[in-house]
């Protein structure tokens, strides 16, 4: 597996909705070791998805780097990987 190829993001802060600037992603849900399984997330054409398992709701931002995310608090970087 190749380690930081899809962006992960999570919402521990408890925000409504988070602006990321992937299309595919994983929600892992809430920071370690309070996260759900890591979903992988494809939006597609489409502009927003919800996490099936927490129910955040990302919108893609154009504007943001691949791995970037709005709060930025929301990009996880695994610092093991």
């Amino acid at each position: 597996m190749a380690s930081g190829a899809t962006p992960h993001f999570q919402n521990s802060m408890g925000v409504a909705s988070i602006e990321i600037g992937a299309r595919e992603f994983m929600c892992i849900g809430a920071k370690p070791p309070f996260d759900h399984p890591h979903v992988f997330l494809d939006m597609g054409g489409a502009s927003e998805i919800i996490c099936p398992y927490c129910s955040t709701l990302y919108r893609h931002n154009g504007k943001l780097a691949h791995d970037a995310a709005l709060p930025a608090d929301a990009a996880w970087h695994d610092k093991a990987a």
